[in-house]
């Protein structure tokens, strides 16, 4: 037996589980018309075979028809989802893993017209910032029916042979009714807190009395609100209390913070640049004061940090969610010994931006994730060895490099830097973004390990490409910022790259025109106000950043708002020309004839990157397959067709310009089959 706290099994009422590690309910996306079907599957099975004592299924899985799916969620109201669920179930138990699901309404937590176009129900009639539906305040038939529905859908649950249901009471229905900042219903479910915990407290007695006793019971709760006049640490404590005197739930699972804005879930839920296990403290308190078993899981993105959680008592579960969508092997590796080698959660949030904004989970550097029927975690080895060239050690290089070794093949990499990185090296110069250079150093790590070999320093010309006879090149040189975008001027304006490289000092009144909207802008927004600068973001676009997205959004503008930054949208920078010292700005617009100026002593132009792509122009006429790829064989993990001479291929940016997940799929999918 191990004495690693994280190995040690834990005795969950009767179930036993074989180590303290998990992953809690989530919703990645997957669901095919709300069935969990094999895209949804498989993700949960590859994590139960390599090793998680538990899989927790959906984030709030719908149990009404008026609690419509926002972002994909499960529909456990209907009957069909019984044998998906079974079939997870089974393939999981037979990995060793026990399952659960998460249940939810979602109260004011939707919109009205998804799904049947039902009215938004709520304790009271106050909007959710978020999904911005404006609810009724619930009736007594409307309570009645979702207090049936919850026992519907966990008793199709135990029909699927799961070994538990978790219900969400926290930001959802439950907890509206909960939380004095959204219960204006008079008694007997609004005032005092047994009659604000009334409704979960009847659904929960309901549940139990048609499962029995084996089904285990969790409740997933927020302990403090971090709000005044809201659920605050002390009436988190009681709330555990009354779940633990009533006999009805065998584990509480603590939150904390609420999740009706963007910040505060983001408060919840910690993005890249935030302190690890912010709540972790809160989790211990509610364990040492309540006396349940206690799961918790709020950015515990390391093995070190869940081990401490386990050791010091705070917790009896450890939930490491995103870390398990950028490494789901994370139990297997220590198990073997090989911590050195999980591949880390840089904390982008890519995955829980995207579910936000309606696409389906995916980790920022491992495009397996969520992918495991087509793209698999583990890369076979070739049956024949090749020798292979890589141009480039951004992400996408370093991948391709990484995954042919992986294959079995010679590879060589030539950087023209003295260090890998790319675009990554240059976003993580910025304090919050660093833990992105996770990415690059991950991957270096792997590559070294693997015999690759690295020519930094090295501007390769075709001559040093084809003297090393290569079965295969891949050209990964990235690219280089957007210019000529203005009519006039564009020799008086810089880039983005140019502030967050320091190599252009800020302004003092500076204008920012974003063409891209990610997070560059921002980016060199934040750099130029902590200078002291005055800054305008213009974009000719609806929204200002776009591409940066809801919870990543938050950090910056957390940075900005108190800071002397404006953000413009619907305008254009037509043309920058020189005013005396200072630069004046041309300025209109696509919705109308426009021509205003204004003046900056500094213009600073964020518009994505053209393709760095000479070297692959250039060794084109003499591929053998003149560069071209087969779209079919791609989609479809077969091999690029044979040709003679040597394969030519370029990812990442040198295609054009898109975001480091697109890039590292680009390797991983062409190169598996190299």
């Amino acid at each position: 037996m191990s004495n690693d706290p994280l190995l040690q099994p834990y005795q969950l009422k009767h179930l036993t589980l074989r180590n303290r590690i998990m992953t809690t309910s989530h919703e990645p996306a997957y669901g095919d018309d709300g069935m969990p079907k094999d895209r949804y599957r498989l993700y949960h099975l590859e994590r139960a075979k390599a090793g998680v004592s538990m899989v927790m299924t959906a984030g709030s899985a719908s149990t009404s028809r008026d609690s419509p799916p926002v972002f994909s969620n499960l529909l456990v109201w209907k009957d069909e989802i019984v044998p998906w669920m079974k079939r997870l179930a089974d393939d999981c138990h037979e990995a060793g893993a026990a399952v659960m699901i998460q249940l939810s309404h979602l109260g004011r937590r939707t919109r009205w017209d998804k799904g049947d176009w039902l009215p938004v129900v709520s304790s009271t009639s106050e909007r959710e910032p978020a999904h911005r539906a404006t609810p009724k305040p619930a009736e007594d038939w409307d309570i009645a029916r979702i207090i049936r529905d919850y026992v519907d859908a966990a008793e199709r649950m135990q029909a699927a042979g799961l070994d538990g249901i978790e219900i969400m009471c926290h930001g959802h229905l439950l907890d509206q009714f909960m939380s004095p900042l959204t219960n204006t219903l008079d008694a007997p479910y609004g005032g005092s807190l047994d009659n604000r915990a009334r409704l979960t407290m009847e659904i929960l007695s309901a549940i139990r009395k048609k499962v029995g006793p084996k089904l285990i019971i969790g409740m997933r709760y927020g302990v403090d609100e971090m709000e005044p006049g809201g659920i605050d640490i002390e009436e988190g404590v009681a709330i555990g209390k009354i779940f633990r005197d009533s006999g009805l739930v065998d584990y509480l699972n603590i939150n904390r913070s609420r999740i009706h804005t963007d910040p505060a879930m983001t408060d919840l839920i910690p993005v890249q640049g935030m302190r690890s296990a912010p709540h972790l403290d809160f989790a211990g308190r509610i364990k040492a004061e309540v006396g349940m078993p206690t799961l918790h899981a709020a950015r515990i993105p390391d093995v070190a940090t869940a081990r401490h959680a386990v050791a010091t008592g705070q917790v009896d579960m450890v939930g490491m969610t995103r870390a398990h969508m950028a490494d789901p092997h994370i139990v297997r590796k220590i198990v073997e010994g090989r911590e050195d080698d999980i591949r880390p959660c840089v904390g982008a949030t890519y995955c829980l931006d995207r579910i936000y904004q309606g696409g389906m989970a995916l980790c920022i550097h491992n495009p397996s994730t969520g992918r495991e029927a087509t793209q698999p975690h583990q890369i076979e080895k070739a049956s024949v060895g090749k020798k292979v060239v890589v141009v480039g050690a951004g992400p996408a290089g370093l991948e391709a490099a990484r995954v042919a070794a992986e294959r079995g093949h010679s590879v060589v990499v030539f950087e023209v830097a003295d260090k890998p990185g790319g675009q990554v090296r240059l976003t993580a110069q910025s304090k919050r973004r660093a833990e992105m250079i996770g990415i690059i150093d991950w991957r270096l790590a792997q590559c070294t390990r693997l015999g690759v070999e690295f020519r930094f320093n090295s501007w390769a010309e075709v001559s040093d490409v084809l003297g090393e006879s290569p079965d295969v090149v891949v050209i990964a040189t990235g690219g280089m910022p957007t210019t000529g975008l203005l009519a006039e001027g564009n020799d008086l304006v810089i880039s983005s790259w140019d502030i967050l490289s320091g190599d252009a000092k800020p302004g003092t009144n500076v204008l920012i025109y974003d063409e891209a909207g990610d997070h560059a802008a921002l980016q060199a927004a934040q750099m130029i106000a902590e200078a002291g600068g005055r800054v305008e973001v213009m974009t000719r676009d609806r929204t200002f950043s776009p591409e940066v997205m809801g919870m990543n959004l938050v950090p910056y503008m957390r940075a900005l708002q108190d800071k002397a930054v404006t953000f413009t949208v619907t305008y254009k920078l037509n043309a920058v020309r020189r005013a005396g010292n200072q630069l004046e700005a041309v300025i209109g617009s696509d919705y109308m004839k426009l021509d205003r100026t204004a003046v900056y002593d500094q213009v600073v132009v964020n518009a994505g990157t053209q393709p760095l792509a000479d070297l692959y122009f250039e060794l084109k006429p003499a591929s053998g397959n003149k560069g071209a790829v087969d779209y079919d064989a791609l989609i479809d993990g077969k091999p690029q067709p044979e040709v003679a001479g040597f394969q030519l291929f370029r990812i990442g940016d040198a295609v054009e310009a898109r975001n480091t997940h697109a890039a590292i799929y680009d390797a991983l999918r062409l190169v598996r089959t190299v």
